[in-house]
């Protein structure tokens, strides 16, 4: 019997031979440019989609009133904060719910939420192309688990039929890897007709579509018929956390239940800050339009080129590759001419659908877009991709 060592390496060497290997790389900010390995970068692997992050007021305003690093305590035991509460009336007024419950990150938030919610009796209906963290929400609950095709509502009328006891659906607002959006009109309706609890991860619609930034379910005309709204602090606005507006009940039932919140220390108060800064200036509405200026702008000139980019609507444009030698070797080429682009391999697609995402910002310039095109073009041709 090999030992654990042995086991570890032989699964590296694996992982190696099929492309599937990765390393971490050093990104740096030097003077708001970002440096990898050494070399100024255009950089399309941030969720930054809103250029939040680096925006100086929030960081001076964050500055001015940091006063400890953390409360060093869950928020159930010491660590609850006066901000962290403003936070959530913020975040329960932006998505037009009683109440919201802040999480130290996204993936607990999705883990928090589902696992909490589900045990043996429950089924649970999920996309298949639903975020990892959607995935292992599911398992931890123990339910029965329900896989309809991508946005495919006939398939699910078809797994909803005959389905007893305690029913969840749970889907992304905007899907992560293929940036295109859930078809929530049809979904949030079925769900209702049949009795199920619906929970939508807007992780990377949230502060981008709908008035304002309100959210893909807003942007559909379906707010109200979702139970409960899952989102990120970390991507549209730039800062860290995740969070989930709900009803009252729901709140307190995951105070008390919700092992990802109880266990855990609270959001750092001055990260509350952050968001309550970046809230302020995502809701005027001004940096979605710069976005989705470039949206449209990479993605005609992505298509004019020749490239598959499936039926992404979106600041999350993924260009098919297929072979995961080629997507590593592509995005290799890419890095090389100062363009930041991570090729996204299996478990987070299929085998043999390796993706390029491209996730778009409004700090993006024109003059970025520009030479991006042209050199995926360049590359494209070479390496027969168009």
């Amino acid at each position: 019997m090999a030992s654990i060592h042995e086991f570890i390496k032989e699964e590296i060497s694996k992982l190696k031979s099929e492309n599937l290997y990765r390393r971490l790389r050093i990104v740096e900010n030097q003077n708001r440019s970002l440096i990898v390995d050494k070399k100024k970068i255009i950089n399309f692997n941030s969720n930054d989609y809103l250029g939040l992050s680096s925006n100086q007021t929030i960081i001076k305003n964050t500055v001015k009133e940091f006063d400890e690093i953390s409360q060093c305590s869950s928020r159930l035991v010491g660590g609850n904060h006066l901000n962290i509460e403003k936070l959530e009336q913020v975040l329960s007024k932006h998505r037009k719910t009683e109440s919201s419950l802040v999480y130290t990150t996204g993936y607990s938030a999705v883990q928090g939420v589902i696992s909490t919610l589900s045990d043996r009796d429950t089924t649970i209906f999920s996309d298949e192309l639903n975020h990892a963290s959607i995935i292992d929400g599911c398992r931890l609950g123990n339910a029965k688990i329900k896989i309809f095709r991508h946005n495919d509502t006939e398939h699910l009328l078809e797994l909803l039929g005959g389905v007893s006891g305690k029913k969840i659906l749970v889907t992304e607002g905007i899907f992560s890897i293929d940036g295109d959006m859930s078809n929530l009109n049809s979904i949030c309706n079925f769900a209702k007709e049949f009795g199920v609890f619906t929970i939508v991860d807007d992780a990377h619609g949230d502060f981008v579509f709908g008035k304002n930034g309100s959210g893909t379910p807003s942007e559909l005309k379906v707010n109200n018929l979702v139970d409960i709204h899952i989102s990120s602090l970390s991507k549209a606005l730039g800062c860290f956390g995740g969070y989930v507006a709900c009803n009252e009940m729901v709140r307190d039932y995951l105070i008390n239940r919700s092992r990802q919140f109880i266990f855990t220390s609270a959001l750092p108060t001055h990260l509350c800050n952050s968001a309550l800064y970046a809230i302020s200036i995502a809701k005027k509405g001004i940096l979605q339009r710069r976005l989705f200026n470039n949206i449209r702008f990479l993605q005609n000139g992505l298509r004019k080129i020749g490239y598959d980019i499936g039926n992404s609507c979106s600041q999350i444009i993924p260009i098919h590759i297929g072979s995961e030698n080629l997507a590593v070797k592509f995005a290799d080429k890419l890095l090389q001419k100062g363009i930041f682009v991570y090729p996204m391999r299996f478990p987070t697609v299929k085998m043999g659908c390796a993706v390029l995402r491209l996730s778009l910002s409004a700090s993006h310039t024109k003059e970025q877009l520009v030479y991006t095109l042209k050199e995926l073009k360049n590359i494209g041709k070479k390496h027969k991709v168009i």
